[in-house]
């Protein structure tokens, strides 16, 4: 029978939770790396055996780890990232210029088929690669320096590029998201990014042609449509059918249109899930009840999904990396807390279960299907 591993990274160390295919029992191994900031750590679809993760602290700066053998041992490996290109300026948050700033990894996407070829996203935004398994990290500059950077500001938690989405039937085309720059997309492999934002209105910008300034929170794709996306944004669920290039909102009957994680069901395409919190000042969610929402025609219609999660009192979040599926039948949701519970379903998020509780608030939350 497969198994599946739940890849954690929290505030204070990475942890990995290990179960077979029927997914009822775990084993919890960890904390990795105790005490340091994991913001990432993710597995290579190419080899199940290769683990990445995204090692921070104030301390001692940024680490890279990688795992040859599921994360049973790490190594740490090259960490020289150095923007290239024009050096120039990006807006603070009182609208005045800033200088570029490299400050830690967000994300980490491991190619399709290569194990030894990861993108990474930054903070500030920039989006790195390696082709040597991490010993030597390379900024695709074109990204950075689009004409449009100078106009680039940071959402609340800094100017990151949080999220990568590689296509799998155009290799050469990716997506990425920066808060608060919006979404691009690249069809030439990373050397030149056009905005993809057209539909999105943000606070002060309403013009709904804006270029940039859009606070994204996620995209989400699923494999067999790559032209179809939806995103959580800061305030709005929203769609688009044409690989990024127009939008529109599917916030429909959803208690509060504001989240961070979005994320689509591993063997149907128009089901979407995201977790509602009630505001961007009040990150917990709608009258204390943890509620995960499923939509299953792509949008608009959402039902609550409850059974086995806490439904009075509760005042958690759940960040943009924190929830994944698994590709068993039937399909397997996850997702972490800043409160460190990490749930899961086996049921495509009909019923519900703590995995662990009493974790490190969970950063992220990642999930690989085992031979």
């Amino acid at each position: 029978m497969s198994g599946v591993r739940v890849l954690v990274g929290t505030r204070k160390g990475a942890f990995i939770l290990t179960a077979d295919g029927a997914r009822r029992e775990w084993k919890v191994d960890g904390p990795h790396f105790g005490g340091w900031e994991m913001y990432h750590v993710k597995g290579s679809p190419a080899d199940p055996e290769r683990l990445y993760a995204s090692q921070s602290s104030g301390w001692f700066g940024q680490v890279m780890q990688r795992s040859d053998d599921g994360g049973r041992t790490w190594s740490p490996v090259g960490n020289g990232f150095e923007y290239t290109g024009e050096a120039g300026e990006h807006l603070w948050y009182d609208g005045t210029p800033r200088p570029w700033e490299f400050k830690r990894i967000w994300h980490l996407e491991p190619s399709l088929d290569d194990p030894d070829t990861v993108y990474a996203g930054a903070e500030d935004a920039a989006i790195f690669k390696t082709t040597d398994g991490g010993q030597k990290w390379t900024e695709l500059p074109g990204l950075r320096t689009h004409e449009s950077g100078p106009r680039w500001q940071p959402g609340a938690g800094g100017m990151c590029l949080h999220t990568i989405i590689l296509d799998p039937a155009r290799r050469e085309r990716m997506y990425v998201a920066i808060s608060a720059a919006g979404a691009f997309r690249t069809d030439d492999g990373g050397v030149t990014w056009q905005p993809i934002n057209r539909g999105l209105r943000s606070g002060q910008i309403p013009d709904e042609d804006a270029e940039v300034g859009h606070c994204v929170h996620r995209l989400a794709m699923h494999p067999s449509r790559p032209e179809v996306l939806f995103m959580q944004k800061h305030w709005d669920v929203m769609r688009s059918d044409d690989a990024g290039a127009t939008w529109h909102e599917i916030s429909g009957d959803l208690p509060s249109d504001f989240g961070f994680p979005i994320a689509v069901h591993a063997h149907e395409p128009e089901t979407v899930y995201v977790v509602p919190i009630k505001s961007d000042s009040e990150h917990y969610p709608p009258e204390g009840k943890l509620r995960v929402y499923r939509s299953r025609v792509g949008g608009n219609e959402w039902e609550p999904l409850t059974e086995g999660l806490p439904q009075a009192h509760c005042y958690v979040n759940v960040l943009r990396d924190a929830m994944a599926v698994d590709t068993l039948d039937p399909c397997g949701i996850y997702f972490g807390t800043t409160g460190g519970q990490v749930y899961g379903s086996a049921d495509g998020g009909d019923t519900w279960q703590p995995i662990v509780r009493d974790l490190p608030s969970v950063l992220s939350v990642e999930v690989q299907v085992l031979p």
